[in-house]
């Protein structure tokens, strides 16, 4: 090797031990600390909806005995509201092109079911009213077994007549669904899960009865598709 060669080779080691020897001072001080990536929860307890927070504050329990129950127990047939059927009250509030006779009964309308999604003609009659139920949408022998045997018959009564529990649904989806829960029915109409639940949560809200740890998973699974559901109004 040249001498000339030698000397710039030593030239440049010399560079870079007097270029470390001046870093190192900083590189020894510097925080590599790095901050965690926060991770955000997009989960429906995180969007605060109020049908999520209202279920989050029900009690969760086993269901209790169907032992006593009746329907009896809730009162004997539809109440009266404002001089008229509970029945034909809910009937005029959920079915359209509806007409009335001068005993406040509806004779007839068209319902657009929320359990199947079909249109109905609803004629009253013998052979004809059965196409259009009222459903109680927690079944009354399910809020029997999360709370409302401790209920006084009044409590219970006015429960199985309260507008927000009814609704007028298809006659068949309503006989299908029995006394069902969240946990084993739900209705064929995928579009109206939300607000089936939320209104269920509503229900067991206002009576203060509890839920199963099935059906609080069941409801849960519901909301996560609508994390901005509301309950419905009163």
């Amino acid at each position: 090797m040249s001498p000339r060669r030698t000397r710039r080779i030593i030239g440049v080691i010399i560079t870079l031990v007097l270029f470390a020897v001046s870093v190192y001072p900083t590189l020894k001080n510097a925080n590599f600390n790095v901050a965690p990536v926060s991770i955000i929860d997009k989960s429906p307890g995180a969007t605060g909806s109020p049908a999520f927070l209202a279920l989050s504050q029900l009690a969760v329990k086993g269901r209790a005995p169907k032992t006593g129950y009746s329907r009896a127990q809730f009162g004997n047939g539809w109440g009266s509201l404002n001089g008229c059927s509970v029945r034909d009250v809910v009937l005029n509030r959920d079915l359209v092109n509806v007409t009335l006779n001068d005993a406040c009964q509806v004779e007839s309308g068209i319902l657009h079911d929320p359990y199947t999604g079909k249109t109905i003609n609803f004629k009253r009659g013998s052979g004809t009213s059965g196409a259009v139920q009222i459903d109680h949408v927690v079944a009354l022998s399910d809020t029997w077994q999360t709370g409302a045997r401790q209920l006084t018959a009044a409590e219970r009564i006015k429960l199985a007549n309260d507008p927000l529990e009814l609704l007028a649904v298809d006659g068949p989806a309503n006989d299908n669904k029995g006394d069902g829960d969240a946990a084993t029915w739900l209705p064929p109409n995928k579009a109206f899960r939300c607000e089936y639940v939320a209104r269920q949560i509503a229900v067991k809200q206002k009576y203060k009865l509890w839920v199963t740890s099935a059906e609080k998973d069941a409801i849960n699974h519901v909301l996560s598709t609508c994390a901005a559901q509301a309950l419905p109004s009163p």
